[in-house]
C-alpha cells in the first residue's frame, strides 16, 4: 500500500544589497608667493690725485731760479775761484822763483794770462732729472648696500569632503514554505 505523500517546498529568503562606496573630493589651492626684492646700490667715489711739480731744480739750472740760491752758488763759486787763484799765484811764484831753468818764466806768464780764460760758472748743471714729479693716487671710497629679497610664502591647507555612499538593503524574496498535500482519491 501506497501512502499518499505530503510534499513541502520551502524557498528562503534573500537579502539584496544596493551599496555605492563613498567618494572623496580633495582640492589643494595653489600657494601664493609674495615676493619683495630691493634693489642693490653701489657708490663709488674717486678722489682727484695730487700731482706735485718741483722744478726749481731745473730753474737753478738755467739760472733764473730764485735769488736766494743764485747768490749763495755766486758766493761759493768766488770762494772756489779765490782758492784756485791763490794755487795758481803760488805756482805762478814757483816757476819765477826756478831760475836755474833759463826759461823766460815771465814773458811766459804774461801771455798764458793774456790767454787765459776766466771762468765763473754760477748756474748748476741742466739734466732731465733737475724736474721731480709726485703723484699721489687717492683710492677710491666705494660703498656697496647688498639687495634684499625677502620670501612670504603662503600655503593653503587641503580642503577634503567625504560624500557618502550609499547602502540599501531591502528584502529581495521572502521566506515560503508550501504544502502540497497529497491528492487523495476518496470515493464514497
Amino acid at each position: 500500500m501506497d501512502f499518499p505523500l505530503l510534499q513541502i517546498r520551502q524557498q528562503y529568503a534573500r537579502i539584496g544589497i544596493d551599496a555605492d562606496l563613498g567618494t572623496f573630493d580633495i582640492k589643494q589651492p595653489k600657494p601664493e608667493m609674495h615676493m619683495k626684492s630691493t634693489p642693490g646700490k653701489s657708490e663709488i667715489r674717486q678722489p682727484q690725485g695730487e700731482l706735485t711739480i718741483d722744478s726749481s731744480r731745473a730753474k737753478d739750472a738755467l739760472a733764473i731760479g730764485s735769488h736766494t740760491q743764485f747768490m749763495k752758488r755766486v758766493y761759493n763759486e768766488a770762494y772756489q775761484v779765490g782758492l784756485q787763484s791763490i794755487g795758481t799765484t803760488i805756482e805762478e811764484g814757483n816757476r819765477m822763483a826756478a831760475i836755474h831753468t833759463k826759461a823766460n818764466v815771465i814773458a811766459d806768464l804774461a801771455v798764458e794770462g793774456f790767454f787765459k780764460d776766466f771762468k765763473m760758472a754760477y748756474e748748476t748743471e741742466a739734466s732731465i732729472s733737475n724736474v721731480d714729479l709726485q703723484y699721489t693716487a687717492n683710492k677710491p671710497q666705494i660703498h656697496i648696500e647688498k639687495s634684499q629679497m625677502e620670501f612670504d610664502p603662503q600655503l593653503h591647507k587641503p580642503e577634503i569632503f567625504y560624500n557618502r555612499g550609499k547602502l540599501d538593503i531591502y528584502l529581495a524574496q521572502r521566506a515560503t514554505l508550501e504544502f502540497i498535500p497529497p491528492q487523495i482519491d476518496v470515493k464514497l
